[in-house]
């Protein structure tokens, strides 16, 4: 059977940044061949506008595909589940579809349709990525403009328009599995530690908790979770059940900044083979956990196996298998780690170099 396609969600309020996220994603694809369905609402697709045409390689207009008929959590059966099913039928399936909902959609019913049997056996959620503005949320805010925010939400009839935000807010970090602290620049050093500490300690285990800039995240740290978030229901408890909606126009989403990524970096470490996979793998996690690493990945050269192992690890997950010979290619473990500026490189070195 193929491989399940990955879909990451991308969630948040109106004006975090979602839309600007993306778009910096397209930018930096490194040749990824991305679709995205885009949960447009009203009579204007301003989301969809900025997207398609804009001449990103990999944003033509038939890989933008846009809901706007409702809140995507509330049209699952009559618009997603087609609009999904339409992507899957290509002859040539994208190698990975993105998901922007409207700015007060719940995340949690649209993971749960992953499940549903049309699609269950050909796509996963490799992620749900929440965006916030971390200036409004430092401030004790949702948003930055929240009569906007309201504003939208009036817009349906169908939506619930009385929820405290704080709840809908709460729903969207239960459902997290990285939570992208965008417009970082706004904040000052111990401001954005305060609120990136506050913000993982609120969520659940294993989440990560990324400050950014103009949405620029690299594409490694974005996509490629492997999280399979339709198994894992239980653990995304919702506060409110009855839906709701806002559409998103994020407030700086006009305004073109190149970012190269001056706020992450990556490193390679080279070892000599290993004796024991599955110490080294848990040795592995113990180094992301000391140093808050955010991916890590490569392959390793075990002793007395003709194969190498590919290690692939997303925070503290880490996965592994052997997928083939070495051939004529040096046996040698070299690992790839990416991580937010700052990290000990000499330290993280040494802990891998670890005799194992």
């Amino acid at each position: 059977m193929p491989a399940k396609i990955p879909a990451t969600i991308v969630t948040g309020f109106l004006g975090a940044g979602k839309t600007t996220l993306i778009r910096h994603m397209l930018e930096h694809a490194n040749g990824k061949r991305i679709a995205l369905i885009i949960n447009e609402f009203g009579d204007l697709g301003v989301d969809g506008g900025i997207l398609k045409g804009c001449g990103i390689e990999g944003c033509a207009d038939d890989d933008v595909m846009e809901l706007s008929n409702g809140c995507i959590c509330c049209t699952v059966a009559e618009d997603f589940i087609p609009t999904l099913q339409k992507l899957l039928e290509r002859d040539a399936p994208p190698d990975h579809i993105v998901i922007e909902t409207s700015g007060l959609a719940l995340p949690q019913p649209l993971v749960r349709a992953f499940n549903w049997p049309e699609i269950s056996t050909r796509v996963t959620v490799d992620g749900v990525v929440t965006v916030v503005d971390g200036k409004a949320v430092a401030e004790g805010r949702f948003a930055h403009d929240v009569a906007r925010v309201d504003a939208q939400r009036a817009l349906d009839e169908n939506l619930d328009h009385e929820t405290p935000l704080s709840e809908l807010f709460a729903d969207q970090m239960a459902c997290a599995d990285m939570i992208v602290v965008n417009k970082a620049d706004l904040l000052d050093a111990t401001e954005a530690e305060s609120l990136t500490d506050r913000l993982r300690e609120e969520s659940r285990d294993g989440v990560q908790v990324i400050k950014a800039t103009m949405g620029a995240l690299p594409v490694d740290v974005l996509l490629g979770q492997g999280i399979g978030a339709e198994g894992d229901m239980a653990a995304r408890h919702e506060i409110h059940h009855h839906h709701h909606h806002d559409d998103e126009g994020d407030g700086d989403h006009h305004h073109h900044h190149d970012h190269d990524h001056d706020e992450f970096e990556s490193f390679v470490v080279t070892r000599p083979e290993i004796g024991d996979p599955a110490r080294f793998a848990e040795e592995v996690a113990e180094v992301i956990r000391a140093h808050d690493i955010l991916r890590l990945k490569g392959f390793v050269a075990v002793t007395g196996k003709p194969m190498r192992m590919t290690l692939q690890a997303v925070g503290p997950r880490v996965d592994s298998y052997f997928d083939r010979p070495f051939g004529g290619a040096p046996r040698e473990t070299r690992l790839v780690v990416i991580g937010q500026a700052g990290l000990d490189r000499a330290a993280i070195t040494q802990a891998l170099l670890s005799p194992c």
